[in-house]
């Protein structure tokens, strides 16, 4: 099965959607100093929404079946929120989060 690429629209859409989600911590440092981001905090949030904002463009377009697609899309916000809380915290200890 020939899998589509991602189009430019669907770029522009995952973009939008992760800058528009990067507003909200960016707002949050102006009026509290308990939100503390540097620009490599902005940098990688961006960089794993954007990914997961593709593998799940990729996702819907190549499976088929709904109740398949559900299962993909929480499979990936799963992996999505583990990532994040590993980085933002080291839920897990990982010499990635600096623990």
């Amino acid at each position: 099965m020939n899998v589509p690429l991602v189009t430019s629209r669907s770029i522009v859409i995952i973009v939008l959607a992760t800058a528009s989600i990067l507003v909200v911590p960016l707002v949050a440092m102006f009026l509290t100093d308990r939100v503390v981001w540097s620009v490599f905090d902005f940098v990688v949030f961006a960089a794993i929404l954007i990914a997961a904002g593709l593998v799940v463009d990729l996702g819907l377009k190549s499976v088929r079946h709904h109740a398949h697609r559900a299962v993909f899309g929480v499979a990936v916000a799963a992996v999505f929120f583990l990532v994040w809380a590993e980085l933002a915290v080291g839920v897990f200890g990982t010499p990635v989060a600096g623990s």
